[in-house]
């Protein structure tokens, strides 16, 4: 490759990396697997080596990928969480020892599971969890405290800790805590998070704690970073002591003499990885004393100490025997493959999602194909490429009838979906009555998947008014069914009449209109009937409602069977006006930062409180900020601030401007 060319095509990787990086710390939804990003990686790192004169310093092989966001405040790390060193064989591994033993180091290794998910610092002030934050760009990362707090398997006190400790871990999500957040997910007619790293992360990153709590995320601890009032030589002293401690360290930790040992335990952290219930992609091989960590030292970006050996993801060939296409809450249809059954990273499958009609045509997919299927993550079985096709195969063809109610199918707005429009499509309205029931809208203690699809499979339910017509006698046919089941269930139906407005219309499962969105809209318009007679363009005046989401409103409420769904619910005794408290306008116009830590109240309740009386909550500071609220330890938002010119409210000045 001569130098011209390889400039050409570093820029070209720089550009394809940095934007997945993107993607995969900052907004956790990445495009390419992480074998396809590793090969990218790879491949730049391949160029640098060769011609080191295109070597810059905002290459992604020079600095960690992630950012803080501008939703939490920022946290300095006292101590850089590097990130480490991969590689795709053995030999790069015994590379490392040998680079390790030229710098004059006889070295003992452990050899720890490198889980998949987010890293996490949390730090302890005699036993008292004070801090967490995320890694971000190894150097600035952002203040997740209130979330980690509602993590149920992180300690919040220590006993028998030192002074000060800091430690680092990777947050991450259980399988099975995964799988049902998936099902929740497809329920609500939300794009499922495709792993369970997206998962934690995106779980942890919440801007509500509470929802953190629910999505029963865990944690790994893997190292010490800081610690005042107990001293230790090396990494396995380190880590029995924490787990001491309470904390739950890294599984499978060992401690190995030679590097071919190494191997062995890396090849069984990878036997074990089908018995695992999380994530796993590696396993990583550290140098055990502190004292020889030291001598070694770390480039810019990894520690020359540790390596992380990165499995290469299982595919297996298969024949696709057929396709089976369900119907969404939201009408969308769903195609799923079925084939010969193949075990595939320890466990048998037979069906991987095939997303839409375009990937479908992508693949030129046909049935009888000779298929290429993987897991995603290790977890969701998906079919990316097809080998070969049967003879005399035609190209498979999405049907464009409804397979629940036999009405036709459409595409709208440029949507790659094919969607079913019928509001009495049977299938939409199971979907329909598990959303209208949960946590989040009518919350319907009681009224689970299980139950409601027994409820339509016997004829009882069809639409989610019919739920306030049910009867114990009815109930008490449902399976595990007794009395006092159906008596909670009939007095949590009956609760649910009182909620208010903008629960009903989360409820009514509005294409594009989430809980918040619902919330703006009730006590915008205040009653239903007057959101039912506005037009877009009144909707649009709601400060961040777009067009989209106005034509959305206004088509739910065109819609056949709606009028008469919203009468019978009228009739029901459901609640259709917004009881919550008003806006005052004394912050009206004007745009509030909140930084640092307060004296009485969280960052939310601020927030909260900045959006009740008619102001604006940002997460960053512009010209345009009228104020910033600043409690202790403010970071950069307070000097951005005093550089702008930009007025600094204390907790008890903001507090004043609201009497």
């Amino acid at each position: 490759m001569e130098l011209e060319q390889a400039s050409a095509r570093a820029a070209q990787l720089r550009q394809i990396i940095e934007k997945n990086n993107r993607l995969y710390y900052d907004q956790d939804a990445p495009e390419l697997e992480d074998y396809e990003y590793d090969a990218l990686n790879r491949e730049l790192k391949a160029i640098e080596a060769q011609f080191p004169q295109l070597v810059v310093a905002s290459s992604p092989t020079q600095h960690v990928g992630g950012t803080a966001s501008s939703h939490f405040h920022k946290v300095t790390h006292a101590v850089k969480m590097e990130s480490l060193l991969d590689a795709f064989s053995y030999d790069e591994i015994r590379d490392f020892d040998h680079r390790v033993r030229e710098a004059g180091i006889t070295p003992e290794y452990v050899v720890e599971t490198k889980i998949d998910g987010l890293s996490c610092s949390l730090e302890y002030e005699n036993g008292e969890l004070v801090r967490a934050s995320t890694r971000g760009d190894g150097v600035v990362g952002e203040d997740v405290t209130e979330n980690v707090a509602a993590i149920r398997d992180i300690p919040k006190k220590l006993i028998g800790a030192p002074e000060f400790l800091e430690v680092r871990g990777e947050v991450y999500m259980p399988h099975e805590a995964f799988q049902k957040l998936r099902a929740e997910q497809e329920i609500e007619g939300i794009t499922p998070f495709k792993n369970p790293r997206n998962a934690a992360a995106g779980s942890l990153r919440q801007k509500d704690p509470k929802v953190t709590g629910r999505r029963g995320l865990s944690i790994f601890i893997f190292n010490i970073q800081q610690v005042r009032g107990k001293t230790f030589t090396t990494h396995k002293e380190s880590l029995d002591y924490i787990r001491s401690l309470g904390l739950p360290v890294s599984p499978h930790y060992l401690l190995v003499p030679t590097i071919e040992q190494a191997l062995d335990q890396i090849a069984a952290i990878g036997n074990s990885r089908a018995s695992l219930d999380f994530d796993m992609d590696g396993a990583v091989v550290k140098v055990n004393s502190f004292a020889q960590r030291n001598a070694l030292g770390s480039t810019n970006k990894f520690p020359r100490w540790a390596i992380a050996f990165k499995y290469p993801p299982e595919v297996k060939q298969t024949e696709l025997t057929g396709v089976d296409v369900s119907v969404g809450r939201t009408g969308v249809l769903t195609p799923t493959a079925k084939f010969t059954p193949v075990f595939l990273a320890g466990t048998t499958v037979a069906r991987a999602i095939l997303h839409n009609e375009d990937f479908i045509r992508q693949l030129d997919l046909r049935i009888g194909d000779t298929i290429q299927v993987r897991k995603a993550g290790d977890i969701i079985p998906e079919v990316i490429a097809v080998t070969r096709h049967k003879e005399g195969s035609v190209p498979y063809e999405m049907p464009h009838i409804c397979p629940s109610c036999g009405s036709s199918c459409v595409h709208l707005e440029e949507e790659a979906a094919l969607r079913c429009i019928n509001p009495e499509c049977p299938a939409q309205a199971l979907r329909n009555i598990i959303h209208f029931a949960s946590r989040d809208a009518m919350n319907i203690d009681g009224m689970g998947v299980a139950v409601a699809t027994q409820l339509v499979e016997k004829g009882f339910v069809h639409s989610a008014a019919d739920l306030y017509t049910l009867t114990a006698p009815q109930l008490l046919t449902l399976e595990k069914f007794k009395e006092k089941s159906a008596d909670n269930l009939l007095k949590a139906i009956e609760a649910s009449k009182q909620n208010n407005l903008d629960k009903l219309l989360f409820g009514l499962g509005i294409r594009n209109i989430g809980d918040k969105a619902a919330a703006l809209l009730a006590e915008h318009f205040g009653n239903l009937e007057a959101i039912r007679e506005a037009d877009a363009a009144k909707i649009s005046e709601i400060d961040g409602f777009g067009g989209v989401m106005a034509e959305s409103i206004v088509a739910f409420f065109e819609k056949d069977g709606t009028s008469d769904l919203i009468h019978r619910l009228a009739d029901a005794g459901v609640n259709m006006t917004w009881r919550g408290e008003k806006k005052t306008t004394k912050l009206a116009g004007r745009t509030l930062v909140v930084t640092g830590t307060l004296e009485t109240l969280s960052r939310i309740e601020a927030e909260a409180l900045i959006v009740k009386n008619g102001g604006k909550a940002s997460g960053s500071v512009s010209k345009k900020t009228s104020y910033v609220l600043a409690g202790a330890a403010p970071g950069s938002k307070l000097t951005k601030a005093q550089e702008l010119g930009v007025p600094v409210l204390t907790e008890q000045e903001f507090l004043q401007m609201l009497q």
